[in-house]
């Protein structure tokens, strides 16, 4: 990070601690220590031998290519993948279903909550839908607009959301930042939040309660819970 980049996200930040949420604690998971996305993906590729696959944000490839699966679609606007749109445009001309959606694209409550709705038009039946970036540690990291190097956006507060849905199952996975897990099924442990506007939820309502908020699973649990096994 250079100078210049490290000034703007500095004053972001004074500008955010004065006039939006001055919060300083911090959650202290250590990534290092779990399972990658890619690893989870392809666990569950060979455990329901599912053979589409999309995914929504590729970056260089740095997941899409480890992805272990007979069929494959990338979407990304500026680099990797196979498809070069935004996922906005890719959803309003694709005709293909999938098994497997994996979102990890624009780290903004609005963007994620669109990719989500498309996503469940084009999901199979007994298909998963996995988003990524969904348990920042930090304030800094899920910021709607960038202020540090890592950056998982309020992208937590679109899972929030369909935690509240009674025909959507959701989960987070203790993995990789997070990664978020989406059943089209009955929800098994429905959220009751006092509010209508998610986006204006405060960093510090998800630290306190975050495991409430995001029904933190173990990756070890992951098949059980597809399987909507007890």
């Amino acid at each position: 990070m250079n100078l210049f980049t490290k000034v703007i996200y500095y004053l972001k930040r004074i500008i955010h601690l004065l006039f939006k949420e001055n919060f300083h604690k911090k959650l202290k998971y250590d990534w290092n220590l779990y399972p990658r996305r890619y690893e989870i993906i392809n666990n569950l590729i060979k455990f329901k031998n599912f053979k589409d696959y999309l995914e929504i944000g590729c970056f260089k490839n740095e997941n899409f290519d480890k992805i272990n699966i007979s069929n494959k679609i990338g979407v990304d606007p500026i680099s990797g993948g196979t498809h070069r749109a935004s996922s906005d445009d890719f959803f309003l001309t694709n005709t293909k279903k999938f098994d497997l959606i994996f979102i990890d694209g624009l780290h903004t409550y609005d963007q994620v909550k669109k990719d989500i709705i498309n996503s469940l038009e084009f999901l199979r039946e007994n298909g998963v839908i996995l988003i990524h970036d969904c348990l920042p540690r930090k304030i800094w990291y899920q910021t709607p607009n960038r202020m540090s190097f890592t950056w998982n956006g309020d992208v937590w507060k679109a899972l929030v959301e369909f935690r509240t849905k009674p025909n959507l199952d959701v989960y987070t996975i203790l993995a990789d930042e997070g990664i978020g897990v989406i059943l089209k099924r009955k929800n098994n442990n429905l959220l009751k939040i006092s509010t209508s506007n998610f986006q204006k939820l405060k960093f510090k309502d998800y630290f306190y309660k975050h495991s409430e908020f995001m029904n933190i699973i173990k990756h070890e649990d992951l098949n059980k819970i597809i399987n909507n096994e007890s």
